[in-house]
């Protein structure tokens, strides 16, 4: 496994907010302790970010003339932003080669749009990974599985008709963004009830794996989201740390290449259930 890291995604902060740095320095440490090492990402470029964004949003983030109150201008969120899309890039082209590949960064992204920043997202991290992938290998086919509790409306706005991505989320419905009711040509949405239990959320994950492997494609990328632990504080779900071991076996028996995003989760079990993603995805 190899696992993008810089300190630098660390440094920013605000009073108060869920998406926090800790989330990300206490599943450092606790992966550092289980032995993992750790390789720092180069920011990505403009031109990165203009594959699924347009010039007017990359420019708004870059001047801090946009406004959500989610997701706040902060001093260098451009660079911090640009960092770790760049993580994506490199986890991306990591797992093309043979290693499956995370990138543990922030800000997150499965919620930005072409044109909009949201909760809590910047660029979409995963998108610009992806169509930076297909742009070097145009006659292959991405599959995207989303367990974010939240649904990734802003991957499913940015790859909506391309027949060479098909977006497949599992989440919490009705929940911020409100989205992910229905499904479309190229996107498959479960939308789940409040309370959702882990015998419910693996027998969808299991008819979600069955529409993967329809699709056949040549790589799978993962939004990791955390959020649907029974200790978050935005959602209801009801999974365990345990529950992540599962999920992992369950995609790892899928037998494609992976590379896999962190996206949401804020409670204090993310760095024993992401541990337990990551051993059990390798295995």
């Amino acid at each position: 496994m190899k696992i993008f890291f810089s300190p630098k995604s660390l440094e920013y902060s605000y009073p108060g907010h869920p998406e926090s740095s800790d989330r990300i320095k206490n599943t450092k440490d606790f992966l550092k302790k289980k032995n993992y090492t750790f390789t720092p990402p180069s920011p990505c470029t403009d031109e990165d970010i203009l594959r699924v964004h347009n010039r007017n949003h990359l420019e708004a983030v870059k001047t801090g003339s946009f406004f959500d109150p989610d997701t706040p201008f902060l001093p260098r969120i451009y660079d911090y932003a640009l960092l770790s899309a760049g993580g994506a890039l490199e986890a991306v082209e990591s797992s093309w080669q043979g290693e499956t590949s995370f990138s543990l960064m922030r800000p997150p992204g499965h919620h930005a749009t072409r044109d909009r920043v949201m909760g809590f997202c910047y660029f979409n991290n995963l998108a610009i990974a992806v169509a930076f992938f297909l742009e070097k290998n145009p006659d292959k086919k991405v599959a995207i599985l989303d367990i974010d509790v939240h649904h990734g409306n802003g991957t499913e706005d940015i790859f909506r008709n391309n027949q060479n991505v098909f977006y497949i989320s599992l989440h919490q419905y009705p929940l911020f963004p409100g989205t992910g009711k229905e499904s479309g040509k190229n996107f498959l949405n479960y939308p789940l009830p409040p309370g959702t239990g882990e015998n419910l959320y693996l027998d969808t994950l299991e008819k979600a794996c069955d529409h993967i492997l329809q699709f056949n494609p040549a790589l799978i990328g993962i939004s990791l989201g955390l959020d649907t632990l029974n200790t978050d504080p935005l959602s209801t779900f009801n999974l365990s740390p345990d529950s992540y071991t599962k999920i992992a076996a369950r995609i790892s028996l899928l037998k494609k290449p992976v590379f896999i995003i962190m996206e949401g989760g804020y409670s204090e079990d993310i760095p024993l259930s992401t541990y337990n993603f990551l051993t059990s995805i390798e295995s």
